[in-house]
């Protein structure tokens, strides 16, 4: 194992980590926008963990599984702005 490849797997530990902190964030929001900031982050640090995982296994078909996610969560966060823009007004 080279020093990449542990650098990843410690990488992917912190990710997952990151990820259930998140998850706990998300639960306890007391706001809309504590949730949603949240739940955008969740959808990145699965990005990386989906592309972390990519890189280990060397199967180069989860880009594209990564790339529609990364799109699903910038639509998921620009419907939820739009939404708590129209609700204050």
């Amino acid at each position: 194992m080279s020093i990449f490849q542990i650098t990843l797997v410690v990488a992917m530990v912190m990710l997952s980590v990151s990820l259930m902190l998140t998850a706990i964030r998300f639960y306890l929001g007391p706001t809309l926008p504590d949730r949603v900031t949240s739940f955008d982050l969740f959808v990145a640090n699965v990005i990386g963990i989906i592309l972390i995982y990519t890189e280990l296994t060397d199967n180069q078909d989860f880009i594209d599984v990564a790339m529609i996610l990364s799109l699903f969560g910038f639509l998921g966060s620009i419907s939820f702005a739009y939404y708590l823009m129209r609700t204050t007004k």
